[in-house]
């Protein structure tokens, strides 16, 4: 111990081992390479702070390499300098690799950014929803039509990408998808994956559009598979679908003034066109005349909600027994039609029952 003490002594304390310094100075290759050594230590973290390191430092191994074979005269100096220059450039092919690999196409990257880099979406799970779509962008021209009202089938999953498309039934306009909207969830939801069926609208490009789609096996395949992927596309189904209904919802109050329950399964047939848009004066009377027989009971609508303030129920708790009323005039925009307010109100005792709904009378009295 003692003599390993006084060696370390006699090698800090005593003279150099070198018995002369060199009167000049080395090259400027050799102070060449050690400025590029000094700029590569200096990188950051990440990938691109890798790209810089090993970028710097091959560099300047490779100016000492070229300092020990000129000037230095040393072997050793050169095949060690050699070995690194060639770990830099390895690490950088392998840096090469690994970006190549991670990038998405640019619509992609994009969809990601915009959709689910918000939900904090890792990039793996990412990557296996853009594999089941073959990673590949579909277009659309204006005016072509993406599906057609009861003749193409429900067999993937679209969603728009750029451009807006138009949703119609039976001629009528519903209203409008946007980028990044699913162009067809509530035909995706209204089936089970063993039971097949048919758009019951018509989906029209009314731009140019450029849309990606799953094929509904293979997305079925991945939603059983991944968990995680599963309850991904139920929350951005879910979210869509509620975006469409209360846009439905929104044309009605605009058109009639009137807001309905957008749990009721028939608020597409609200929007259907009705045969007194159309008819003659002379259809038009005698379908008034037919509704003026329709018992005041349905020709209520229920579960609407209108515009104008209403007075506060009365106090008591004995309601008086509703005389028979006329039936209510027409909006000023239309009418709704029998047929429709009868399969609402079907739809609507269906959904919450005959007896746990109130119904809003005329003269501002509630009934349950």
């Amino acid at each position: 111990m003692s003599a390993n003490g006084s060696t370390v002594a006699q090698l800090l304390w005593q003279r150099p081992v070198c018995s002369g310094w060199k009167p000049d100075v080395e090259g400027a290759v050799y102070h060449l390479a050690n400025c590029f050594l000094l700029m590569g230590f200096m990188a950051g973290s990440g990938v691109y702070g890798c790209f810089y390191l090993f970028g710097i430092l091959g560099p300047g191994y490779l100016c000492l390499v070229l300092w020990g074979w000129l000037d230095a005269c040393g072997l050793d100096i050169v095949l060690w300098n050699v070995l690194l220059t060639v770990a830099c450039l390895l690490q950088m092919a392998h840096l090469v690799y690994r970006v190549r690999v991670n990038t998405l196409p640019e619509e992609f990257d994009l969809l990601y950014k915009t959709l689910c880099l918000p939900l904090q979406v890792p990039l793996q799970a990412y990557k296996e929803i853009v594999h089941c779509c073959h990673e590949q962008v579909l277009t659309l021209a204006t005016e072509q039509t993406y599906a057609v009202e009861g003749e193409t089938p429900i067999n993937r999953l679209s969603l728009l990408l750029s451009g807006r498309v138009r949703v119609s039934q039976d001629g009528q306009f519903l209203h409008y998808i946007f980028p990044y909207q699913f162009m067809d969830s509530p035909e995706w939801e209204s089936l089970q994956p063993s039971e097949e069926g048919t758009f019951q609208v018509t989906l029209t490009a009314e731009t140019e559009c450029s849309y990606i789609s799953w094929p509904r096996k293979n997305l079925h395949l991945l939603l059983n598979r991944e968990r995680y992927i599963s309850r991904l596309f139920s929350a951005l189904l879910g979210y869509d679908i509620s975006e469409k209904l209360y846009t439905l919802n929104d044309k009605l109050f605009a058109k009639f003034g009137l807001r309905f329950d957008i749990r009721l399964p028939s608020l597409y047939h609200v929007l259907s066109p009705s045969a007194s848009d159309g008819a003659p004066e002379s259809e038009k009377e005698d379908e008034e005349t037919q509704e003026a027989a329709v018992s005041p009971a349905q020709a209520r609508p229920i579960c609407i909600l209108p515009t104008p303030s209403c007075s506060p129920p009365p106090a008591t708790t004995n309601f008086p027994v509703p005389l028979p009323r006329a039936r209510m005039p027409r909006p000023d925009s239309g009418t709704l039609g029998e047929d429709s307010t009868s399969l609402v109100l079907e739809d609507f005792e269906e959904v919450s029952g005959s007896e746990s709904f109130m119904d809003y009378r005329s003269d501002g009295e509630y009934m349950r």
